[in-house]
């Protein structure tokens, strides 16, 4: 196995960067029909900034993730204020998801959930196309199979 980082596809950027337009767009509307004269103003360019700056924290949130498979476990960080470091070994593993929602599934992008004996240590990686997410599914349920025999 590598020690080498992944990271997440980009496509996953990018249906962030589309939810935080559409709430930012929907904020404005709604501001421009219920408030009036300068405060509407003031009120469309709070909503405005706000939008840059959560773009701003999607982009670092999304640098943030990534994982290495590693000969007896998984490691996956992320998180920007707090980072955090999951070690998943192959053997713990009891079984592993592969889920999407309707927008992951317009963006060609899955989550692959990994699930072991202690229910804290449950990890996720988000983002991943679809094809990886099936390849990393398999590849850790042979691993955790192999680990868990004694082989």
């Amino acid at each position: 196995m590598s020690d080498d980082w992944r990271g997440i596809s980009r496509s996953y950027l990018r249906l962030r960067e589309v939810e935080v337009t559409v709430l930012a767009i929907a904020a404005v509307i709604v501001l421009a029909i219920l408030v009036h004269g300068l405060w509407r103003v003031l009120a469309i360019a709070a909503v405005l900034v706000a939008g840059v700056v959560a773009g701003f924290v999607v982009q670092r949130r999304f640098n943030a993730w990534g994982y290495a498979e590693r000969a007896d476990d998984l490691l996956v960080k992320r998180g920007v204020l707090f980072s955090r470091l999951s070690v998943v070994p192959y053997g713990r593993m009891q079984f592993i998801d592969v889920t999407a929602s309707p927008f992951e599934r317009i963006f060609g992008i899955a989550t692959v959930r990994m699930h072991t004996a202690a229910a804290a240590s449950d990890a996720r990686i988000p983002g991943l196309v679809k094809a990886e997410a099936e390849r990393l599914r398999d590849r850790l349920a042979e691993l955790g199979e192999s680990q868990a025999a004694g082989i």
